[in-house]
């Protein structure tokens, strides 16, 4: 684990504290959801898990800077910043459906060095740290390889993406990506890229994100072998949206998103 191994054991100690608070809420009758001022969903699971993980950072780690998704910025005195989401997917977990994750990072000097992300509702958890590969299992001593695929055709290629509202303006380039593939399906959120570290789907897209919701998943893809990028190419987890794929079909993505939003 290349120097992260104690960050990872940690970013796994915290994944447990909030799959113990989000299955506890799941599917409560008394669960309390309120919108927030973007019109997004947040629950009292959303803002207890988040609330608990910071305790335990502030013990175990005072001197990282904190990045959640509910509560906001703390400062740190170090390079390194933990980013956490405590509920992606949130409006799945308000409906029962059970494809929703907490994802938890570390950067160091700006770069995603660990990521875990946990979706207990699905029995399924994947990680990676820089240099040490994608992984998935129910434990660090019991886990598989994530590798991604190696389909190299667009036109074999399977696509995944979160919502179509989403794209606005740039709806007619996103629909001439996916008419381009072989097969397309929402499966959202992490979900959608996750299935990319592991090979089942090649290529996953959305257009607006936050650094919460993607800075765990860039390095899960990237370890796996995959590329990770905005919709302009750059290769970082904060530029307002992903694209990621197995790597041999990401400029051919790119392109297709490009040629058509510039028509």
């Amino acid at each position: 684990m290349a120097g992260f191994d104690d960050d990872l054991r940690f970013a796994h100690v915290l994944a447990d504290a909030a799959d113990d608070i989000t299955m506890r809420r799941f599917r409560a009758l008394d669960l309390s959801v309120q919108a927030k001022p973007d019109l997004t969903p947040v629950t009292d699971a959303d803002l207890a898990t988040e609330e608990s993980l910071r305790n335990v950072l502030r013990r175990a780690r005072p001197r990282d800077a904190l990045l959640g998704e509910e509560f906001g910025q703390t400062a740190g005195t170090n390079s390194r910043c933990w980013v956490l989401d405590p509920i992606d997917g949130t409006k799945n977990f308000v409906r029962g459906v059970p494809v929703w994750a907490t994802l938890v990072a570390l950067m160091a000097d700006s770069q995603v060095v660990v990521g875990v992300v946990s979706a207990p509702a699905l029995g399924r958890r994947w990680w990676a740290a820089a240099g040490s590969g994608a992984w998935t299992g129910r434990s660090l001593t019991k886990a598989t390889a994530c590798r991604v695929s190696d389909v190299a055709r667009m036109s074999d290629a399977s696509l995944s993406y979160s919502d179509l509202a989403d794209w606005g303006a740039g709806l007619d380039s996103f629909i001439g990506l996916a008419k381009s593939v072989w097969r397309s399906r929402a499966y959202g959120d992490f979900w959608s890229h996750v299935l990319v570290a592991e090979g089942a789907v090649d290529i996953s897209a959305e257009p607006e994100v936050s650094l919460w919701d993607l800075a765990a998943l860039q390095i899960i893809v990237t370890e796996a072998g995959g590329m990770f990028t905005d919709l302009s190419g750059n290769r970082k987890p904060d530029g307002g949206s992903v694209l990621c794929s197995n790597n041999l079909l990401h400029a051919e993505a790119l392109e297709l998103l490009r040629a058509r939003s510039a028509g």
